[in-house]
């Protein structure tokens, strides 16, 4: 089986709502890309959480998939007469059927974190039987071990988590650092995140790897003191989460940041240095890891 696929330009007050027609009026997908995307006039569009993201790219362009014996030019003149539009550039070609599982796990292969530490898809070998391997598969929720604010956070729990240490990890996405945290020895671990369907995929990567981690929601996070607490997600969460982050970390305990531009840094430090001794940040590929000692 095949499919036809149409590319159509489209400007940021259309296509959104050209995409939505499409799909009504038979296209099986509609996706919106930048146009420029890969070029030194792409133009980035998200923000942080907590700041509205109101705009689409100003150069967009719509790739959509029909069934093979559909008349795609009738099916797109049909959508630009709903909305009143003139009929846009468009472009055709087909897409020829593939096993799109074996295709995209092709994509994914080991990352290895330390000397010890790898992160390995589960339909992978395993690079070292020897060391130890975080079994997670790309999905849904964000964190496979392939980012540096990820890898920054791994490679502190690597080297300098506690033996038995208790383990707080907010903002958990995929459970990552969680499940990492007590195949690497820790003690009781628990994971929150905003996220239902993070909070689910977590769950699952805990049982995929025989480990036992409490997962749920902001809501259900009790009052309580750990001996490390990890928060990997962004500058404008953590600047608003110092003050409750701060009070679940034990005197002389442990915070670890990331998900934090290289520019906002010494911003961050400042911030959580109310509470914490601070380390000397860490760089990775224009990201950074903060670290500290809470005082009593």
């Amino acid at each position: 089986m095949a499919w036809l696929q149409a590319t159509i330009q489209a400007d940021s007050a259309i296509a959104e709502r050209l995409a939505d027609v499409l799909m009504d009026v038979g296209a099986l997908s509609a996706s919106i890309e930048d146009a420029l995307a890969g070029t030194d006039e792409e133009q980035p569009i998200f923000g942080e959480p907590g700041e509205p993201v109101d705009q689409m790219w100003q150069h967009s362009v719509i790739n959509c998939l029909f069934a093979e014996d559909a008349d795609v030019n009738a099916i797109i003149a049909m959508a630009c007469l709903k909305c009143g539009l003139a009929l846009p550039a468009y472009e055709l070609g087909r897409v020829e059927e593939q096993d799109w599982v074996r295709l995209t796990q092709s994509q994914f292969n080991p990352i290895r974190i330390s000397q010890r530490l790898w992160i390995t898809p589960t339909w992978h070998e395993m690079p070292d039987p020897a060391a130890i391997n975080l079994q997670l598969d790309p999905g849904l929720a964000f964190g496979t071990g392939s980012h540096p604010t990820t890898r920054l956070c791994l490679q502190w729990l690597d080297e300098q988590l506690p033996a038995g240490a208790s383990v707080l990890d907010y903002g958990c996405g995929s459970g990552i650092l969680a499940i990492a945290a007590l195949k690497l020895g820790a003690g009781a671990t628990r994971g929150i995140d905003i996220d239902a369907q993070a909070v689910r995929a977590s769950v699952d990567n805990a049982q995929q790897n025989a480990v036992l981690a409490d997962f749920g929601l902001p809501d259900s996070l009790q009052a309580g003191e750990y001996d490390v607490v990890v928060a990997n997600i962004l500058a404008n969460p953590l600047r608003m989460l110092g003050g409750l982050l701060a009070s679940h970390v034990r005197t002389g305990g442990h915070i670890v940041l990331s998900g934090i531009l290289q520019e906002q840094a010494e911003e961050l430090s400042a911030i959580y240095a109310q509470w914490f001794d601070m380390d000397a940040p860490v760089f990775d590929e224009g990201w950074t890891r903060l670290s500290g000692v809470k005082r009593g």
